[in-house]
């Protein structure tokens, strides 16, 4: 007896195996009599396991019919090239198909909600992003960040920064955040989205966005939804060179189990996700991490703007800046700085270097301010800024010519910069874009500038040689005086702010700079500071520990009749 109860429990459990298996056997009934404690167990026992074998089988048929249908949508999708879900991080790389019921083709592991990347992949991205030996304090700072609004009534359209060290990618998106709402408000109403890289006229925004600071209170957070999103597509299409977004967000399947619970909003529930949640090493990122390529802006901005609960969420800048290399590429990234052995993010304080700030301002992770590449002979050269940018970038340092800023960055296509200092990056900002245009004074200004960095080889440092110093004054029609000529050349090299003061006393007609009627450089504007820091609310002089938010304020009526490097 005890013999052929085990051979119907090993077909039991043969038919759980079974792709088609025969109609599941049973074991006869017995006479309750007749049938002791241990064989009713055993019988019981073959019973369930005939039963979840007949669930199995039914699975396994759905599940068949369920991949076919899948495999059809997702080849329609992919002819109508809305998304490629998987894609190298080498953009020269082929790209691998990506079926929906989370099957392998190529030689990646596919997941219904983005590719996973290869352990090799996610060691390289970490690695260059916080190098080895990354202390705690650096991670906490860039898992505990945010893209999220100010609640301030007086900074509603600023993001506001809780941690310090993810200054440098917040300023940046703020920056792209103002250029909508401040200049682009009509577009925030389109189902459609226009490719960002599309040139507008300028002109038709000179008295368009003034009211906006007025009231704040008049920007409906959908609004500013779409500002926040239109931004980060502009950045993350730059990167990829205005043919791909890669978007990078966390693997949601636990996520998405637990959005089942009605009337709750997805940033809670998304908050709620990230309890316990930590990225304390490549394999830590290399779990959670999940990446799809988009070459349709429209398919783009639908999946960014569902994905604002999880960009909102406590790891949001960290998921905006992997998204943004990821579409430039890893190996394009190293390409672009001159030493790519030092991590992205600094030591010992985990700022953002200028290279994260320069992808995400021209898409390119150039480490220099400058305008091109300078020579320094021997076939060494350092990378600047190639191009004209759409926001700009200004720097406390360059007075104290530690650096150069060039003209790409200094006179963006919109009145916004990104301004850095030693520690920390914030937003100035004007409302009208008719403060860019030049007046004669600064068209002057600017070919004298040009002329003179074309002979600077000092790195930024604003001195030349007199050699270069006689090509420029030929080349600008400058026509010094004998004095003042050997007085700036005594020391064998001239010095920027010495020319520039001179050519300010040096009249007109001579080539200079100096105006009688002091009208030529006139130039009258607002211009405004943001700083997206929260701040500590204090009673007196005692801290309550409460939060305040950001800061923005009016700089000032800014009058400018010479400016003065």
């Amino acid at each position: 007896m005890e013999d052929r109860e085990d051979e119907e429990l090993q077909m039991a459990l043969r038919m759980s195996l079974q792709g088609s298996p025969p109609e599941a056997k049973r074991s006869k009934p017995r006479e309750s009599m007749e049938e002791s404690v241990e064989a009713r167990d055993r019988r019981l026992q073959r019973e369930l396991l005939a039963s979840a074998a007949e669930k199995r089988i039914k699975a396994a048929e759905n599940k068949c019919i369920s991949a076919a249908r899948s495999v059809s949508r997702q080849k329609e999708v992919l002819e109508k090239g809305d998304a490629t879900i998987g894609t190298s991080l080498n953009p020269s790389a082929g790209v691998a198909t990506k079926l929906q019921d989370g099957r392998v083709i190529g030689d990646r592991w596919e997941l219904d909600n983005g590719m996973e990347l290869s352990p090799a992949e996610a060691d390289q991205l970490f690695s260059m992003l916080f190098g080895s030996g990354v202390s705690k304090n650096i991670l906490m700072q860039w898992c505990n960040q945010g893209i999220r609004f100010s609640s301030d009534p007086e900074t509603l359209i600023g993001l506001v920064q809780h941690e310090g060290g993810p200054c440098g990618v917040l300023a940046t998106i703020q920056a792209f955040v103002l250029k909508y709402l401040l200049f682009f408000s009509d577009e925030l109403n389109h189902v459609q989205v226009n490719n960002p890289s599309q040139s507008i006229d300028l002109r038709r925004f000179v008295h368009s966005s003034g009211s906006i600071l007025d009231d704040f209170t008049s920007i409906t957070e959908d609004r500013k939804a779409r500002a926040l999103v239109l931004g980060m597509l502009e950045i993350l299409f730059l990167c990829g060179s205005w043919k791909r977004a890669v978007v990078a967000t966390i693997g949601v399947s636990s996520y998405q189990s637990c959005k089942g619970s009605e009337h709750t909003e997805n940033s809670e529930v998304m908050t709620r996700f990230m309890e316990g949640l930590a990225v304390e090493s490549a394999s830590d990122l290399q779990k959670i991490l999940r990446i799809k390529t988009y070459t349709s802006h429209n398919a783009a901005f639908k999946q960014l703007m569902a994905e604002i609960p999880v960009f909102q969420s406590r790891m949001g800048v960290l998921l905006f800046l992997i998204s943004a290399m990821l579409s430039r590429g890893l190996e394009s990234i190293q390409a672009d700085r001159d030493d790519p052995n030092p991590p992205l993010v600094t030591t010992p304080f985990g700022h953002a270097s200028q290279e994260i700030v320069n992808l995400l301002l021209c898409g390119q992770a150039v480490p220099n301010v400058f305008d091109g590449k300078m020579d320094l002979g021997g076939g060494m050269s350092l990378k600047g800024v190639s191009t004209s940018v759409e926001v700009g970038f200004l720097t406390f340092l360059e007075s104290l010519n530690y650096c150069k800023v060039g003209r790409h960055l200094k006179c963006p296509k919109w009145p916004i910069w990104v301004v850095g200092s030693d520690s920390h990056y914030t937003v100035l900002f004007a409302l009208e874009p008719c403060v860019q245009e030049e007046n004669e004074l600064e068209k002057r200004e600017s070919r004298i500038r040009r002329a003179f960095d074309a002979q600077d080889q000092s790195g930024g440092g604003g001195f030349i040689s007199v050699e270069g110093f006689q090509q420029v004054l030929r080349e600008c029609n400058i026509n010094f005086p004998l004095v003042k000529f050997d007085n700036l050349s005594s020391s064998s090299f001239i010095v920027w702010s010495e020319f520039w003061q001179e050519l300010l006393e040096l009249d007109k007609d001579k080539g200079g700079l100096k105006d009688s009627s002091g009208s030529m450089g006139k130039k009258q504007f607002d211009i405004y500071h943001f700083n997206g820091i929260a701040k500590p609310v204090s009673n007196g002089h005692i801290a309550t520990g409460g939060l305040a938010g950001p800061e923005l304020f009016v700089v000032g009526k800014v009058t400018i009749r010479k400016r003065r490097a």
